[in-house]
């Protein structure tokens, strides 16, 4: 994916699991800005009141954890997250936000680097996070070409109706 994102951080612990992310109880929503009043709700509350497009979410080990709900990675991304940086992920909340065209970037130490509200820039070419605000950089784990497709396609989907001429409205 290449360009360069600038956005403020909202910095979380280890663990956070889907059901935090997307409480279960609204998994009746569908339309994604309804979905998107419920994010990060369980972890922080005042959380959809503070977002603002662009905003990139850095979190220690694990993020995305519990269930298989696409719904978490709906959440973030319909609430206007760039990018997700942390430590690790679990693989299915993994898979849904590349598939749903939401960027993850495995960060060792990202949490550590971050306070909430700093300002950091992605260079997804480089694979490099430059925290704006204390000056420091890290690096995160290059992504492969097949996941950098699917997200300059805007997921999975849309990259799958482009390669095959299919129209679809959204």
């Amino acid at each position: 994916m290449k360009g360069l994102i600038t956005g403020n951080a909202f910095v979380y612990g280890a663990n956070v699991d889907t059901d935090q992310i997307y409480p279960g109880g609204y998994l009746d929503l569908t339309d994604p800005d309804k979905v998107a009043q419920h994010a990060m709700e369980r972890v922080d509350p005042e959380f959809v009141k503070e977002v603002k497009a662009g905003d990139i979410i850095v979190a220690a080990a694990n993020f995305g954890c519990g269930s298989s709900r696409e719904h978490a990675a709906v959440a973030l991304k319909a609430s206007g997250i760039a990018a997700v940086l942390a430590e690790s992920f679990a693989r299915i909340f993994y898979r849904n936000a590349i598939n749903l065209g939401l960027p993850l970037l495995v960060c060792p130490g990202i949490a550590k680097r971050v306070k909430k509200g700093d300002l950091l820039s992605v260079d997804f070419s480089e694979g490099k996070v430059t925290n704006q605000t204390t000056g420091t950089v890290a690096v995160a784990q290059p992504l492969s070409e097949y996941v950098i497709a699917i997200l300059e396609n805007g997921g999975i989907k849309p990259m799958i109706k482009k390669q095959h001429g299919l129209h679809c409205p959204r």
